[in-house]
């Protein structure tokens, strides 16, 4: 995980804008059941009274709750009133209350907090609810005699005197039932105080003619609206968060398989043997596409869904409904399948990684090697080698999806279970007055909203597994050191030699290796010379001329270019001066003069056709339908071995450099175009330093030195004559590729 956090670190601006975005959709999506909730309580079963205090009172409710308001508080009540000049459909005397007060909130509550109990009382007094509501002592209180006994407390607390023992005890007894009931009251949920009050509210306004029908249609309607809003909102802000997301990804993608071809273009040969092709071929594609996948998952769920559940939580606990463990219950429940079913696919997570690798491995090689399988017969053999590697992989995919399709239906199982359990719970509740039909239906959907949060995570969390060992594999390339880099400070080549190259005592062995491959390796080639290197297969001449571009560097001893050591220079203005054909000519898609004129900016067509005569590659090349415009397949798969043989020589020659390599690369050639390409190439290659690996003593008959290999220790130098007459290798090799009569030929011909 924290891997992948890293690759998001250069994204960190538009992570936060992307959990600003989130989080302005959760609060979005947290309030549209608080509306639901209102539309249901207030606006249906409130008939859209939102008041807490009641704006308008006939004169008899208004005398009622006088009697039922406390001493200290009855004179804030009287204040707050007056009465109304409005006409109403009854004619009935009406209070109204004070602009003032309506105006000020601060108000509002202090009358509230004095009318609050007064109004339920007033309410209980005149509903059979009564019973519900633990008001059946003040209900009978009330309609035996109350009036009479508050005015007795009323004249007991003017005087202090004259009220008769009988009158003081009953309205004792009075104050006490209000103070239980008040008590009862305070007790009870605020959502069902505050339906009470709407009640008697509702009541009032529809003695003095005021249409409540319309006040709850108006109510709906602007609440309505305010939810369209609302959810216009939290679309908007999903559709930034949802497009942020996909560009980070995707640029999170776009810089991780640049990093990897960039680290892998400077890979030398140790790093490639530790990397194979086929792996690091899905590590830059399957495995950044699964770290693609994931983030986009990851900042449009993993982000989003702690917010949502947090407020959800949030708002769980202030709806005050009693029925949080719930909540906890179906977390519970959820996180006990994921830690099962995590504990039967990780593991399987770790191996489809590598088994991915084994059939690129399989389909590449069958596919390099089609010719060959098709030559010795071999189909049968290779579709079932790539067959195992098929089925293992599938085999292993089929697991995962078999244990995780449990998840989803276990996971609707748990969901309405849960939303069972609160309907049950909430329907007794409802029943006994201590909760709504609306803060019910609000904690379902807060509900639903929690267990979906972790629903998310864990839908996340089944692809983090596979991610992170794609994360792992991806970072262990970014993280290879490379064994071949330039030094901080790099020394710039001197002017007066060009092209020269000088082994002093070169050793050199393989990474890992317990033996050297070359021993003890010193020559001279100098500029305008022609320096050949023969020996039998496995001697090191390919090892040999690889040091000197330093796809590997020396393990003793060291390498001059132009008098300065090769480790001592930048591999770019190295390798800018040397022409490197391979022992396997390699093209790329493309045309012949793309391929020709490799890496050159400008399309220089003479040096092009120059090249191409030089390399023998001209007849082929105009005999074809589009000539240097002929499209070249991929691996140059359209052309001969020969051909690609040439185009690849042709390429070194058009980049002009000062120094030549040529590693074996004449052997798919005739004799015949072997000897004219020789005599073009001595003429083109005079001023340069040119460096021969062949197999052929006919191929190396005129170079001006010649070094015999044979287990990786130099055991000639010299001319063809000179090393016939002095090295016995040499002689060796001579005699089994030539007879005598052209041993002496080729002697006179090199003189």
């Amino acid at each position: 995980m924290s891997k992948l956090l890293r690759f998001l670190r250069p994204y960190a601006a538009a992570v936060l804008g992307i959990l600003a975005a989130l989080t302005i959709q959760a609060m979005t999506e947290l309030a549209l059941p608080t509306y639901t909730s209102d539309i249901v309580n207030v606006g249906i079963q409130q008939s859209g009274v939102e008041e807490e205090v009641p704006y308008y009172l006939t004169e008899e409710a208004y005398q009622k709750l006088l009697l039922f308001t406390e001493a200290d508080q009855r004179q804030l009540v009287e204040t707050s009133y007056k009465k109304s000049t409005r006409s109403f459909s009854y004619d009935k005397e009406v209070m109204e209350l004070k602009a003032s007060v309506k105006n000020s909130d601060t108000k509002k509550q202090q009358l509230k907090k004095a009318m609050e109990v007064p109004m339920l009382l007033s309410l209980a007094a005149e509903s059979k609810q009564a019973q519900k509501a633990g008001l059946q002592a003040e209900q009978d209180q009330v309609t035996e005699g109350g009036q009479v006994g508050q005015a007795q407390m009323n004249e007991a607390d003017q005087t202090g005197e004259g009220a008769s023992a009988e009158n003081l005890q009953m309205a004792q007894k009075l104050q006490e039932q209000i103070r239980q009931a008040k008590e009862k009251i305070k007790a009870m949920p605020e959502s069902i105080t505050k339906q009470s009050v709407a009640q008697f509210i509702k009541k009032n306004y529809e003695t003095i003619g005021i249409d409540v029908g319309e006040k709850s249609t108006s109510y709906i309607l602007k609440t309505g609206r305010k939810m369209l809003l609302l959810a216009g909102v939290g679309m908007t802000a999903s559709i930034l968060a949802g497009f942020a997301a996909s560009r980070v990804a995707a640029g999170v993608g776009q810089r991780l398989r640049s990093n990897v071809f960039q680290k892998v273009v400077s890979f030398s040969g140790a790093e490639m043997n530790r990397f194979s092709t086929a792996s690091l071929i899905t590590r830059s594609t399957n495995d950044i596409n699964q770290i693609q996948t994931l983030l986009v998952m990851f900042l449009r769920l993993v982000l989003y869904a702690p917010v949502l559940a947090l407020g959800g939580v949030w708002k769980v606990i202030h709806t005050d409904v009693g029925m949080s463990w719930i909540i906890g219950l179906g977390v519970g429940a959820i996180l006990l399948v994921v830690l099962v079913l995590f504990s039967m696919v990780i593991p399987r997570f770790k191996l489809v990684q590598k088994q991915i690798d084994r059939l690129n491995l399989v389909s590449r090689e069958i596919l390099t090697g089609l010719q060959v399988i098709r030559v010795f017969g071999n189909e049968s053999y290779e579709e079932k080698r790539f067959d195992a590697a098929n089925k293992d992989m599938t085999k292993t995919f089929l697991f995962i999806n078999r244990a995780m399709t449990f998840m989803m239906p276990i996971m609707m199982l748990i969901m309405n279970l849960i939303t069972l359990l609160i309907v049950w719970v909430g329907g007794h509740g409802i029943e006994d007055g201590t909760m709504q039909v609306g803060d019910m239906m609000a904690f379902i959907q807060y509900t639903m909203q929690i267990i979906i949060s972790f629903l998310m995570l864990c839908m996340v969390s089944v692809m983090l597994p596979r991610a992170a060992v794609s994360a792992e594999r991806v970072d262990e390339v970014l993280r290879s050191e490379n064994q071949i880099v330039d030094k901080k400070e790099v020394k710039p080549f001197a002017s007066d030699r060009k092209g020269e190259v000088r082994f002093e005592n070169v050793s050199f062995r393989y990474p890992g290796a317990e033996e050297d491959v070359l021993s003890q390796i010193s020559f001279v080639a100098k500029k305008g010379e022609t320096t050949a290197f023969i020996g039998s297969t496995g001697s090191g001449k390919s090892t040999l001329v690889n040091l000197i571009p330093r796809f590997y560097d020396v393990t003793e001893g060291r390498i001059l270019v132009d008098g300065e050591d090769v480790r001592d220079v930048s591999q770019k203005e190295l390798r800018d001066r040397i022409g490197y054909v391979p022992q396997k000519g390699v093209l790329f898609s493309g045309t012949i003069a793309s391929n020709i004129l490799y890496g050159q900016t400008e399309k220089k067509e003479e040096r092009m056709k120059a090249a191409a005569r030089t390399a023998q590659a001209t007849e082929f090349i105009e005999e074809q339908e589009n000539g240097y415009e002929r499209e070249i397949s991929q691996g140059g798969g359209n052309v001969s071995g020969g051909q690609k043989q040439r185009l690849s020589i042709a390429r070194a020659i058009a980049k002009q450099p000062e120094i030549y390599i040529f590693d074996d690369s004449f052997s798919a050639l005739d004799y015949k175009t072997d000897q004219a390409l020789r005599r073009a190439l001595k003429k083109d290659t005079k001023d340069s330093t040119v460096l021969l690996v062949a197999q052929r003593i006919s191929t190396i008959l005129q170079a001006d030195q010649i070094i015999v290999l044979e287990d990786g220790q130099m055991v000639g130098k010299g001319t063809h004559e000179e090393l016939l007459k002095n090295c016995e290798t040499y002689y060796q090799i001579a005699v089994s590729q030539l007879s005598e009569e052209e041993l002496s030929k080729a002697g006179r011909e090199a003189r």
